[in-house]
This record gives structure tokens, C-alpha cells and sequence, in this order.
């Protein structure tokens, strides 16, 4: 068997997975900063956000109802929760479609930018929505070989068409959006096509169900808007503050912290099944062991890199985003990022235990408090500063604010201590680098 099916598992098909996006999107955010004027970058930025808004209410409302009810269910009860999915999901982008229509008509600007994302936000909504729901079907079911698979499709074929433009010289905001949707369209099409969103499904939806995923989902989706304006407070905050190009000077390292998102998110994938059966067999105490196990072994592996990531700063973003960049102080906000680090998983994982067991109300108000000292600390910090800096540094405070609420939130229905999770990372993460190794000079020898 050679090396590289020995290393092939969940774990590391998850990895890949949750690799793609980012680093795809980190390649494409490159290239458009090189080839796109200050201003255009700036506006394209804006669209991401406003779009991944929109974005992170569904997937917030729908796909942690949908893996928490779908893992470990009878295939009639798949079939009613992934058609519940679909309806639910078609009532929610067509709501923002409306107000998408009637904010187009009323808007009162002629920023061409503004313009041609008020035309093109409602059609590429609806054909997101296909890809969206196949992946959160498949991650239910832990098919990460075909999420993988499905999200190089989609990003690549952005990568592709944004390269095409670049080479023929037609790089601009409006060649970016159309080659946005056709990748987008491409993706959700085959998706219907070979079956992975299992459209015919929502013949099966279920009223009960509708309920029970609306009533789960009116807090999850609570936390995950609430997660977003954490993460694009500092950005919309600036925006109005300062000039354009310190938008995109602050955005930069912003988009950087998916290097440190990337195992966050893939370990999320592979716990949030395995903790939704614990929590079905009413067994508690491997609901902590799961929560311990990921959040120590991502604080362990995360923390070197890190203070790697806070000595090469300017050296990295002068690579990826260009020389106009080097210096700046997109380096400086970045390595502010770097301490706040250690606590990403810790809190990232409190809050997905919180849902798992069943108390998405307490996750969303140990999010809705970051973001509540988030805005707060950015906005004392830019009276008092005046200064990017002190925005950055409020991200210090929110993530140790998060911290300790979700602690206080989860002693009161799981038995744990903080060092717990430091020393079962250590174990747990020692012993995946021992098996590794193994298997590498396992292979060694066989050759």
C-alpha cells in the first residue's frame, strides 16, 4: 500500500477539504490585488462581504440543524430533513432576493461598483444554493472526498476564469462578478445533476420537521450572523472611518487568519458528526472528551505556527499580496492577530459543544457578547487612537470575553477543566505525529 492511502482517512480528506476554499480564495484574492486598482479591490471586498452576509444567514439557519437531525438517522427520517433543507432554504433566498430588488430600485447612488452588484446578488444567491446544500449533506454524512472534490470545482473554476480575464487584460470589478456566478452556476448545476443535492427530496419535507430545523435554527443562525459581524465588524467599522486603501490594507491580514481557520474548520467537520452521536446516546462524558481532544490538539499544533506567522508578517504579505503592501502596516495589524491565536480553538469549540447538546441559545449569546466588546473596543479605539492598530488589539479582548463565557456556559452541563484540554491536545497530538511517523518509515522500509 503505498504512503499516500496509508495517510488517506476522514481526518486528512477533511483537511484537504476545508483547504480548498481558503487557500483557493487566498490565490484569487492575490491575483485580483494585483491586477485590480485600489478602488476596485476595495468594492470587490465590499461584495464578499455583503454577499458572504447574506451567505452566512442561510448556511447559519440551515446546516448545523440539518447535520445535527440527519447524522445517524433512518433513511426516510435523511430524506425528510434534506427536503425540509431544500424548502427552508428556497424561502430564505428568495426573502433576500426581495430585498435585494426593492433596495435596487430605491438606492440612490451611481456607483457603477454598487450598481452591478445590486443586478447580480439575487441570481447568484439562488445559484448558490444547490452547492450549499450538497455540501452540508455531505459533511452529514461525512463524505469528504466528494466535499473535496466539490469544492475544488467550484473555487477552481473561479481561479480559471479570473486567471483567463487576466491574461486576455480584462480584469475589472465587472469580469470578477460575471466569472463569480458562471463558476457558481457551473458547480450547483452538476451538484443537481449527479444527484449530491438530492433535490428530489423535497418531496419528503416534513411540517414537524420544518419546525424542529426552524425552531434549532432561529438560535444557530443567531450565532452564525452574529460570528460573521464579529469577524466583518473591524472591517465595516473601518470603512467609513478611513480612507479606501487602509480598508484593503486592514483586510489583508484579516483574510491571512484563514491560514489558522483552515485545520479550525476541518476539525470542526470531522467532531460535529462524532459529537452528535454522543449526544443521541446520551453520553456526556465523550462529548467532553471529543470537545477536549480537538480544541487541545488545534491549540498545540496552531500556537508554533503562529509565532512563526508573527516573525515573517511583512515577508508573507509582501509575497502574496504584492510590494505595494510590503511594510505596511498590514504587517504589524497581522502579527496583533497572532496573540490571539491559542484562543481561536478553545472558543471555536465551546461554542459547537454548546450547540450539540442542545443549547444554541447559550452559543449565541457567548457570540453576540464578542461582538458586543468587538464594536466597543474598536470604536473607543479609533476616538482615542485614531489608529488601526487599536482596532486590531480589540480582537485581544473579544476572543478572551468568548473564552470565558463559553467555559462559565459548559461546567454547568459538562464535567472539564481548562487544563484538560491543554493536556489531552498534547497526548492526542503526540501520539497522531508518533503514527505518522510510522507509517512514513513504515513506507520507508517497504522500499
Amino acid at each position: 500500500m503505498s504512503l499516500f492511502k496509508k495517510l488517506i482517512n476522514k481526518h486528512t480528506l477533511s483537511l484537504a477539504t476545508n483547504a480548498v476554499l481558503p487557500v483557493l480564495g487566498m490565490v484569487i484574492l492575490s491575483l485580483l490585488a494585483h491586477r485590480l486598482s485600489k478602488q476596485a479591490f476595495g468594492n470587490y471586498v465590499f461584495f464578499l462581504i455583503i454577499f458572504t452576509l447574506a451567505d452566512t444567514f442561510r448556511t447559519g439557519f440551515l446546516q448545523t440543524s440539518l447535520i445535527k437531525f440527519y447524522s445517524g438517522s433512518t433513511s426516510g427520517r435523511m430524506r425528510e430533513i434534506s427536503g425540509s433543507t431544500w424548502y427552508l432554504g428556497f424561502i430564505i433566498t428568495t426573502a433576500f432576493a426581495l430585498v435585494n430588488f426593492i433596495i435596487y430600485l430605491i438606492y440612490p447612488g451611481t456607483d457603477p461598483d454598487i450598481m452591478v452588484t445590486l443586478k447580480w446578488f439575487s441570481l447568484i444567491y439562488y445559484c448558490t444554493l444547490p452547492s450549499a446544500v450538497s455540501l452540508w449533506i455531505l459533511q452529514a454524512e461525512e463524505r469528504f472526498d466528494k466535499m473535496f472534490i466539490l469544492q475544488l470545482m467550484n473555487q477552481g473554476g473561479f481561479l480559471v476564469l479570473v486567471v483567463m480575464m487576466a491574461l486576455i487584460g480584462k480584469s475589472d470589478f465587472n469580469t470578477t462578478i460575471y466569472s463569480y456566478f458562471a463558476a457558481n452556476l457551473l458547480s450547483s448545476t452538476i451538484c443537481i445533476i449527479i444527484g449530491w443535492a438530492k433535490v428530489k427530496t423535497i418531496a419528503s419535507k416534513s411540517w414537524d420537521t420544518i419546525k424542529e430545523m426552524a425552531h434549532f435554527g432561529k438560535y444557530s443562525v443567531g450565532t452564525s450572523i452574529s460570528s460573521y459581524l464579529l469577524r466583518s465588524s473591524d472591517t465595516l467599522i473601518v470603512k467609513p472611518m478611513f480612507s479606501p486603501d487602509l480598508l484593503a490594507v486592514y483586510y489583508i491580514p484579516q483574510r491571512l487568519m484563514e491560514i489558522f481557520e483552515i485545520p479550525l474548520r476541518a476539525f470542526i467537520s470531522t467532531a460535529l458528526p462524532a459529537m452528535s452521536a454522543a449526544v443521541q446516546r446520551d453520553d456526556k462524558k465523550h462529548v467532553a472528551y471529543i470537545m477536549k481532544k480537538y480544541a487541545g490538539m488545534l491549540t498545540m499544533a496552531l500556537t508554533p505556527i503562529a509565532v512563526i506567522c508573527f516573525a515573517a508578517a511583512d515577508i508573507i504579505i509582501g509575497i502574496i499580496f504584492g510590494s505595494k503592501y510590503y511594510h505596511s502596516d498590514a504587517g504589524n495589524i497581522f502579527r496583533i492577530f497572532m496573540c490571539y491565536v491559542m484562543l481561536l480553538p478553545i472558543d471555536r469549540f465551546f461554542g459547537i459543544t454548546l450547540d450539540m447538546i442542545g443549547k444554541p441559545q447559550l452559543n449565541m449569546i457567548k457570540v453576540f457578547l464578542m461582538l458586543t466588546v468587538n464594536v466597543i473596543g474598536d470604536f473607543t479605539g479609533i476616538f482615542i487612537f485614531h489608529s488601526l492598530y487599536a482596532v486590531a488589539v480589540a480582537s485581544i479582548f473579544t476572543f478572551f470575553s468568548g473564552a470565558i463565557f463559553g467555559y462559565w456556559a459548559l461546567k454547568k452541563h459538562l464535567q472539564f477543566k481548562i487544563s484538560d484540554i491543554f493536556v489531552l491536545g498534547y497526548i492526542e497530538l503526540k501520539e497522531l505525529i508518533g503514527m505518522v511517523m510510522q507509517k512514513i518509515k513504515g513506507k520507508q522500509i517497504t522500499e
